[in-house]
């Protein structure tokens, strides 16, 4: 079976996130049906089971080749045999979406040899789809987008938890930067590669569905996201987590970096 271009995967990933945004909005602010997923893993609600199905029957059968990897559906290991792989977070943010904010949103990937190559970041209730192609450059509906430029760390803006940004995290200081957050990691990913943030930061370990559409987008948005330690980031592992993330214009995240060191 011919390879599909990213730029045709990304096609693909593009036509089913505006399909998820259909089906979260007929959810949205309407008290979906909620409940709290085994060992303290967080909620989950219909409308990420809804979204979930609809995602892994329409791609599935666009590419029956390709494996599968989403929050929402029990993992199999064949995905680790597969050349490409779907990696999916069906409603990242899924607090906000209960809570009725519309900063959740929905991140599509497609990973080839550990490697992102396709990826789309969507917020429907906001009308913002970022998308990404690897070495075709990262978009907001359709207009390019470019990571920041260089700046001094005490001025940037970096998307953080509080606890993140706590004394623990930092042996040699919390760098002195201007914290701000929101709810989706995929989102905040997103806005560093639109250049509307600095950097962002997150010392937890980071579920794969969770990162991989926000990586791409920064990377050809002229940014640079790691794990938090600065290791590259490879997708499609056996247990699907890396060390955190840490991302921005190559000066922020080196200083971020250094700042740990």
């Amino acid at each position: 079976m011919p390879v599909p271009d990213p730029l045709e995967d990304l096609a693909l990933l593009v036509e089913a996130a505006r399909g998820a945004g259909r089906i979260a909005a007929r959810y949205f602010r309407d008290d979906p049906e909620t409940w709290d997923k085994p060992d303290g893993a967080g909620p989950v609600t219909e409308a990420d089971i809804a979204v979930d199905e609809m995602l892994r029957d329409r791609l599935c059968a666009a590419r029956p080749d390709y494996g599968w990897l989403s929050e929402e559906t029990p993992d199999n290991p064949e995905r680790l045999q597969a050349e490409r792989v779907f990696i999916v977070d069906p409603i990242d943010g899924t607090q906000a979406f209960i809570e009725g904010s519309s900063a959740f949103s929905h991140s599509l990937a497609v990973v080839e040899g550990g490697v992102v190559v396709a990826a789309v970041v969507y917020l429907p209730i906001r009308g913002k789809l970022y998308a990404a192609a690897r070495g075709h450059g990262a978009t907001l509906n359709d207009m390019a987008i470019r990571a920041a430029g260089e700046c001094a760390l005490h001025e940037a803006e970096v998307l953080a938890t509080k606890h993140t940004l706590g004394p623990d995290h930092w042996p040699r200081g919390v760098p002195p930067v201007i914290r701000a957050y929101r709810p989706s990691l995929a989102y905040r990913m997103a806005l560093v590669g639109e250049g509307r943030f600095d950097g962002m930061v997150t010392f937890r370990p980071t579920w794969e569905w969770d990162i991989a559409a926000g990586a791409l987008i920064i990377a050809e948005a002229g940014g640079r996201a790691t794990d938090a330690t600065g290791a590259v980031l490879r997708f499609n592992s056996a247990v699907p987590q890396v060390r955190g993330v840490m991302a921005g214009s190559a000066g922020i995240h080196g200083a971020l970096l250094a700042a740990r060191s």
